[in-house]
């Protein structure tokens, strides 16, 4: 593992960068409503980005789990669509709830983040999953301490998550970020408290509670998306973070 921590100068970018992204992701949840195809949140993400002067972080980006660049600029993950969703020409109905995954390439550093909103009116169990997963990913940035374990990030969101009767997806994780979209370490959304990596200052992390209705297993589709086992609904939230002297910041808040 070669976790390579951040300077004051490059966390400042950083915080730049995120502010960007943070502020085009309000505009797509804005845009969420029944009728609205994936792929026209895609083109509206992308021409944003460019707009602000960044580059999209995604678009034919080859992670290391995956065999084909990912074609598009935002992911898009409707109901049982885990993470990794493709845009494409289907319109929402009322009802879904969508993941909009996005990353952000500015003056040569990178910021992640990801919400999950309802389209129109959706049913109790999709507003608690909703509700369950923001609280989770706010949990899981209040353990990220200095001096803390990533251990106690992962012990934040899992004991929080099954006491409110929903389960994480093990396979799938939060990561570093900043001079790749992704980065080492690997963050877990479970984990034993004081166990793992310790936090230390200029440590920037994606830390993404993804969350299933089922057991949460889930199924690897062709095109690299994935799927819930038993397609019962799933939710997924994400900030970019850095670990300083005063505690965890949010950088693409």
């Amino acid at each position: 593992m070669a976790v390579k921590l951040k300077s004051e100068e490059e966390i400042k970018t950083l915080r730049e960068g995120g502010k960007i992204l943070s502020k085009i992701m309000k505009e797509l949840v804005q845009k969420v409503r029944p009728g609205v195809l994936t792929r026209e949140l895609d083109w509206l993400a992308e021409n944003l980005i460019k707009k602000a002067g960044g580059r999209p972080a995604f678009k034919n980006y080859v992670p290391g789990y995956a065999s084909r660049p990912f074609p598009a600029t935002l992911c898009t993950s409707v109901n049982d669509v885990i993470v990794h969703g493709l845009p494409d020409n289907r319109p929402l109905r009322n009802g879904d709830i969508i993941s909009l995954d996005l990353g952000l390439e500015y003056k040569g550093l990178f910021t992640d983040m990801a919400v999950t909103v309802g389209v129109g009116k959706i049913s109790s169990e999709a507003k608690k999953i909703i509700k369950v997963t923001k609280r989770t990913l706010e949990l899981a940035i209040e353990a990220s301490q200095p001096g803390a374990t990533l251990g106690d990030i992962g012990f934040a969101i899992k004991s929080y998550v099954r006491s409110r009767g929903f389960r994480e997806v093990p396979i799938l994780t939060g990561h570093g970020v900043g001079y790749q979209p992704h980065e080492d370490p690997d963050v877990l959304n479970y984990g034993d408290p004081h166990r793992g990596l310790k936090l230390h200052e200029g440590l920037v992390i994606a830390i993404e509670p993804i969350i299933s209705a089922g057991s949460g297993e889930a199924v690897e589709q062709m095109d690299g998306s994935f799927f819930t086992q038993e397609k019962c609904l799933s939710a997924h939230f994400e900030h970019t973070i850095a670990v300083t002297a005063e505690g965890p910041v949010i950088l693409t808040k």
